[in-house]
């Protein structure tokens, strides 16, 4: 891997680049040098201090989009509940509002770390889609509902009593599941 003024040039053509600072970090990915026209790349922003991001992906013909990294599970949820997701829907506004104002900075950063491990071994799931509509009905449309109506204590304990349980269910498979997995793949 040789480094130019555009980053890491890897084997296959692609290019890699980490800057910023001690609060704000940015790792950006090319499929090939940046000073090229036509050229795609995904840059992911992360403050340290808030433990807020984005995901920013450019198509070579021009177009982006940007997802907000800090809401995973309602941001898969929402992927997978509507055919076209947007970043500043109605339930992932009133949540981010309610996270800001309400939830623990301990909370959060819990959050932040074990929300992305859940959603990753959530599809990895054969039904991940079921899984994802048990999530919405049971926990996001649940306590964005308690929002609305003032009950901010239900939400909190619902957010937090759900993260735990679906840390139990998909970080901490048991023996027996452990084997089934390893039997699937056999």
């Amino acid at each position: 891997m040789e480094k130019d003024k555009y980053g890491c040039k890897h084997d296959d053509g692609h290019y890699s680049k980490m800057t910023g600072n001690d609060k704000n970090v940015c790792y950006s990915i090319y499929d090939k040098r940046p000073d090229k026209d036509g050229h795609s790349s995904i840059h992911i922003n992360y403050n340290t201090e808030t433990g807020k991001g984005s995901i920013v992906e450019h198509g070579a013909d021009g177009k982006s989009t940007s997802t907000s990294i800090g809401c995973y599970l309602t941001s898969a949820c929402m992927s997978h509940y509507l055919a076209n997701f947007e970043d500043n829907c109605y339930e992932l506004t009133v949540l981010r509002w309610f996270r800001d104002n309400f939830v623990s900075e301990e909370d959060i950063k819990h959050y932040y770390k074990t929300a992305p491990m859940i959603v990753e071994a959530i599809e990895q799931e054969e039904h991940k889609d079921i899984i994802y509509n048990y999530i919405y009905d049971n926990i996001v449309d649940a306590c964005v509902e308690a929002i609305e109506n003032g009950n901010y204590e239900f939400a909190y304990n619902r957010y937090k009593e759900s993260i735990l349980s679906l840390e139990q269910t998909y970080l901490k498979p048991t023996l027996q599941q452990n084997l089934v997995r390893i039997l699937k793949k056999v």
